[in-house]
């Protein structure tokens, strides 16, 4: 609502402008008759400039110092890019002044439009009050995840623990905690709760059915615990959830239509790219080869869909003899085999391109879990739960765990890349994978997150 409300609001102000240095004879809706595609284009460029400057993400503006310095930068881009446009594509030019006399209104809307929402969200107006069921290690990721972000429109009022514990308080906060099962209604409707989550670790033998039957025929919604974390985080608590939930859950749906779509989507745009790209593509391969030894690509196995093995292929970005001495390990950060021209293909992400091969062929699609070496594969199998499941699906070039995970390079981030790879493959559609790649684009272009 706050993307699209803002979006209108660009569209109004530009539209405004125009009609006070345009429309004054001709009225309003004779106006945007004519204009509206290029009053669009405007609101679009303005938006992607508000996006690629991060200012629709809800922890990067701390304060209004760096939310005014944001504003005029996504301004400053959108003059440039439009200016682009209009030198490219004359026809779009909506007149002149126009986009000036925008930015009075732009500025206007903008910051009052954000204010409204800060309000909003700081002061949680639309939050409906909450009370978790539970008093363990699935409560405390729920709250953890829930602390600072106001965003979430739900409030915790209070826990009910099955047993009386003196740590019960300390382990969350301050917020309230309630003993025993036996009054969980009375207590929902004393608080105005309208949500039950139920965050027990273990359910067997302490489940109160008969008391959250009673709370569900009083309207009160009751949501397992598993499924409020996956809501609220975008990731799977893979530790806590068990072969039933995933069973019976919603999700996992993999239907011929979506499968055959995703595949000509990626047999299409990786020949195309392979076309467009390929001056860069040579010109990449030269400066490799005239930096260090060895061949330009780099072909390794990997672990693909159903646990096939095939080759992937990237630009060589390290040492031909990377792994004579430690064997297979994983990059890690400022690490001394990467080569010159390795540190700024890894660093524009273009060492990734040979893999429009991979998608071409049929082995990766452009979104999915990253794919592993077999090495590692066989040795997190035995550690992590459901490792396995993350190969029904095609690995990708890109994929849900890259944006929402820095890189990493231990067991422990193998862990938490399976929880967001695992709600990939049980909610992944079209727009899904449109949200990833637009993600990517403004990761590569703004050079995060490489190593």
């Amino acid at each position: 609502m706050f993307v699209v409300g803002e979006g209108i609001l660009i569209f109004l102000a530009v539209a405004l402008a125009s009609f006070f240095l345009l429309g004054g004879d001709i009225g309003i809706a004779s106006m945007l008759e004519m204009i509206w595609l290029k009053v669009l284009l405007v609101s679009v460029v303005t938006q992607l400039s508000l996006y690629f400057n991060d200012l629709y993400e809800f922890k990067t503006t701390d304060s209004a110092v760096d939310l005014a310095s944001r504003l005029i930068q996504s301004i400053g881009i959108t003059s440039i890019a439009l200016a682009i446009i209009y030198f490219l594509w004359p026809g779009m030019i909506i007149g002149r002044w126009i986009f000036f006399a925008s930015l009075i209104f732009l500025l206007l809307f903008l910051v009052s439009w954000r204010l409204l929402y800060s309000l909003v969200i700081t002061r949680k107006l639309f939050a409906e009050n909450s009370i978790i069921l539970g008093s363990g290690e699935l409560a405390r990721e729920i709250v953890h995840s829930l602390d600072g972000r106001n965003d979430l429109s739900y409030n915790i009022s209070s826990l009910i623990a099955h047993d009386t514990n003196q740590d019960t308080k300390d382990q969350f906060g301050g917020t309230a905690v309630h003993y025993g099962f036996g009054n969980i209604c009375n207590v929902a409707e004393a608080e105005n709760a309208k949500t039950l989550i139920v965050a027990l670790d273990e359910k067997r033998g302490i489940l109160p059915y008969e008391e959250l039957l009673k709370c569900k025929l009083r309207g009160i919604n009751i949501i397992d615990g598993e499924s409020f974390y996956e809501r609220i985080t975008g990731k799977l608590l893979v530790e806590k959830i068990i072969p039933s939930w995933l069973i019976f859950s919603d999700g996992f749906v993999k239907s011929k239509t979506s499968s055959v779509t995703k595949r000509l989507v990626g047999l299409v745009l990786s020949t195309s790219l392979l076309v467009l790209l390929s001056p860069l593509i040579l010109l990449v391969a030269l400066a490799i080869k005239l930096d260090s030894r060895g061949p330009v690509l780099f072909a390794q196995e990997r672990v693909g869909q159903y646990g096939k093995i095939y080759t992937l292929y990237k630009f060589r970005s390290m040492r031909a003899d990377a792994e004579k001495e430690s064997g297979p390990v994983w990059a890690s950060e400022n690490d001394p085999r990467i080569t010159r021209v390795g540190k700024v293909i890894r660093k524009l992400r273009i060492d990734e391109l040979p893999q429009l091969w991979n998608v071409f062929k049929g082995d990766m699609s452009f979104v999915g879990p990253r794919p592993e070496r077999p090495v590692f594969v066989e040795k997190l199998k035995k550690t992590i739960p459901y490792y396995n499941e993350r190969f029904s699906v095609k690995p990708g070039v890109t994929g849900w765990a890259q944006i929402k995970y820095p890189y990493g390079a231990s067991e422990k981030d193998a862990l938490e890349k399976l929880k967001y790879d695992l709600y990939y493959i049980k909610n992944m559609s079209l727009v899904m994978d449109l949200i990833v790649i637009f993600h990517t684009a403004k990761t590569v272009l703004l050079g995060r997150g490489s190593r």
